[in-house]
């Protein structure tokens, strides 16, 4: 029987894994939105495109479930490097790969590649780079006025942009109402990723997350690795971090060079194969 895809899960963020060489698919954002859709597809909060290979670079695309293009994504990265080791694409613990946000370096800890690390690269915090409106500035510690209140918010890029907001409280009810105005708001002219951040203590943060182009999540990678970098600039916490989620735990270490590096597992769950209806709606 042919396998169309391949379904993981990082903590709980769930992707689905198509594999061009093995599935020809026209990945318009109509067929990205219906695949994706919880009642109406196979349910997943993105698809992970590839391999593509280009003189022995692997490339991978990332789309969300509203039929956009993501730069990068933490969790997705983890999950697909899992998928290169079961599909044995890869034989190695180490390689690179390639994203829309840049290469990143990927290093599998156990035998079966549940359990991964991954260089994110470097973030910035400069607004012309993540990007935010204005003058060029680091965009540290300040104030987003919406209509409910001002909240004060740390923004950067890690290959992808990220609003992150310290709270004495967060919730995913405060998330869920205020994530879709911040994610919109016209100071981001590309949209962006928001974290809602509370310090548990220097080793120990809490975060809830929205995410462009996909909503409420349970974990995420790369929101890990901005909320953490955000506290650190603001100096809230050391430079190892264990972040917690709803979905689960992630650990964070920033080095001294800048660069981020994320470690978390990963679960496969199933594969399948698309019935001959579903491919109708599909072409």
């Amino acid at each position: 029987m042919p396998i169309n895809y391949y379904k993981y899960h990082a903590l709980g963020n769930d992707y689905i894994v198509i594999d061009p060489n093995k599935t020809e698919i026209n990945l318009t954002e109509s067929n990205i939105k219906l695949i994706c859709h919880r009642n109406y597809g196979i349910g997943s909060d993105g698809i992970l495109y590839g391999p593509i290979i280009d003189e022995n670079e692997i490339i991978l695309k990332i789309y969300n479930p509203d039929g956009s293009e993501a730069e990068k994504s933490g969790n997705g990265i983890r999950i697909f490097s899992k998928y290169l080791f079961d599909a044995k694409y890869i034989l190695e613990k180490h390689f690179i790969l390639n994203t829309l946000g840049g290469k990143v370096s990927v290093e599998l800890l156990d035998e079966k590649a549940k359990l991964i690390k991954v260089d994110m690269g470097k973030v910035t915090f400069i607004s012309n780079l993540i990007p935010v409106v204005g003058d060029i500035r680091e965009v540290v510690d300040e104030v987003l006025q919406l209509n409910e209140g001002k909240y004060k918010i740390t923004c950067l890029s890690i290959g992808n942009p990220h609003c992150v907001i310290p709270l004495e409280n967060i919730s995913e009810e405060l998330v869920k109402r205020i994530g879709p105005t911040i994610e919109n708001h016209t100071i981001f002219p590309q949209r962006i990723n928001i974290q809602l951040l509370k310090v548990i203590d220097r080793n120990n943060i809490q975060i809830e997350i929205w995410e462009r182009g996909a909503g409420y999540t349970l974990a995420s990678g790369s929101s890990s690795c901005a909320a953490a970098s955000a506290a650190y600039k603001l100096g809230l916490i050391d430079n190892k971090v264990k972040v917690h989620m709803p979905g689960g735990v992630i650990q964070i270490e920033i080095r001294p060079d800048g660069h981020v590096f994320m470690t978390g597992t990963v679960t496969s769950v199933s594969t399948g194969e698309f019935t001959k209806e579903f491919w109708e709606q599909l072409r």
